[in-house]
């Protein structure tokens, strides 16, 4: 069944852990922003991952919104960050945005929840909410991410040692796939003779430590060009009226000297 609102897509993260919504991205975006990856690559002279998890055949650009419009249209997509503000809510942040480009020959990465480094008791409430927008297909061969769905519900994480059953997240490229933070998935093995590409955005809590520190690596001249909500979600922003201000004023200000 295609769904099509935020409620339906809303419904499915919250039941399933993960949701994908196709058709996000049109061809032309996606065409765009792969070559404009591959350049990137080439220009920062970008290596690979130094151990499994951070992938030995894993390209990973970080810090992308210092790296053009291109990639700052993305953390405030209509078809998405409505899905995000409901899930967590409105004061909400951007963790961290980068790359996960898995050249052939990559194998699986090892199956975890992106929330587990966070000393609280499971379950919880949702406070992070991570998003892969595919710049390629992602088939079984090529290394679309593995999940289990429904993991998101267990009270402990997943154990890195041990090897779990899993399915492939497949969708065709201009989709974006959400996952709950409390979903236990990894990015698969990619056997295929083509490398998959994706953007990793991620989202957290406005009360949650950024994985990206976003106000330090923006340099504050590139920030000034960012729309209103885009600074609010790197953190140039006041969360539920207090968290965040500076001498009781609001950080935004910083951006307008």
């Amino acid at each position: 069944m295609i769904m099509n609102t935020t409620d339906a897509y809303l419904e499915q993260l919250q039941r399933d852990g993960y949701v994908i919504v196709e058709n996000v991205l049109e061809p032309e975006l996606v065409e765009l922003i792969d070559r404009d990856l591959r350049r990137l690559e080439t220009e920062l002279d970008i290596q690979t991952g130094k151990n499994e998890f951070e992938g030995t055949r894993t390209l990973r650009i970080h810090n992308l919104l210092v790296h053009g419009e291109l990639y700052q249209q993305l953390p405030t997509h209509p078809k998405i960050l409505p899905i995000i503000e409901r899930f967590l809510d409105p004061g909400c942040l951007i963790s961290s945005i980068s790359t996960s480009t898995l050249l052939p020959g990559e194998t699986a990465q090892t199956i975890h929840a992106d929330d587990q480094l966070i000393p609280l008791p499971k379950p919880h409430i949702p406070i992070v909410c991570n998003t892969l927008w595919a710049i390629s297909d992602f088939t079984d061969e090529n290394g679309a991410t593995r999940i289990i769905p429904g993991s998101h519900t267990a009270d402990h994480s997943p154990d890195i040692h041990t090897e779990y059953d899993s399915i492939a997240a497949e969708m065709p490229k201009g989709s974006v796939l959400l996952l709950h933070g409390s979903l236990w998935h990894g990015g698969g093995a990619n056997r295929s003779d083509d490398r998959r590409a994706a953007i990793a955005l991620n989202y957290c809590a406005g009360f949650i430590r950024q994985q990206e520190n976003q106000q330090l690596g923006i340099p504050r001249h590139i920030a000034r060009g960012f729309s209103r909500r885009l600074s609010e979600l790197v953190g140039y922003g006041i969360y539920n009226t207090l968290i965040g201000h500076i001498n009781c004023g609001h950080p935004g200000k910083l951006l307008d000297e």
